[in-house]
């Protein structure tokens, strides 16, 4: 039997959830997952330029995982671009360090409940509208 996860550390939820193609509507597409390690894993190579051994260290995980999380993320993207299917950001087995939520009618992202303010673009005041993106543990394994 395989040896569990560990769990990926990720600095924050991507601020979109998910792309589409462009000029379809989205009820016609089928869709693939990005997860979160995934995603973070395309955001610290290829848009911040680390080396691996550096992404592999921030994300507190072995670079040879981080290649294969890598490629798995490169081969959904692929797949989303060349099928025409719709990018979905979420899940996987990730730490965020705090809790994030996101507004349920507008979908802005929110780093903790005390930093939540009315949202300018929906007018919403109340935490009852906000969802929680991860569960956040704070006895965690992951050291900072």
């Amino acid at each position: 039997m395989p040896r569990p996860k560990q769990c990926r550390k990720i600095v924050s939820p991507p601020l979109m959830l998910g792309f589409k193609p462009f000029g379809i509507p989205r009820s016609m597409f089928e869709e693939v997952t990005l997860q979160y390690d995934e995603y973070e894993s395309i955001r610290l190579l290829d848009y911040e330029g680390l080396l691996q051994e550096e992404a592999a260290e921030k994300m507190n995980i072995s670079r040879p995982t981080l290649t294969r999380i890598y490629e798995n993320a490169r081969k959904t993207i692929a797949k989303a671009f060349v099928e025409g299917k719709m990018i979905v950001i979420e899940g996987g087995n990730v730490d965020f360090g705090r809790r994030w939520y996101r507004c349920r009618k507008c979908s802005k992202l929110i780093d903790g409940l005390e930093n939540h303010i009315q949202c300018k673009n929906c007018k919403t005041y109340g935490k009852d509208e906000l969802t929680p993106i991860n569960e956040y543990n704070e006895n965690s394994s992951i050291s900072r």
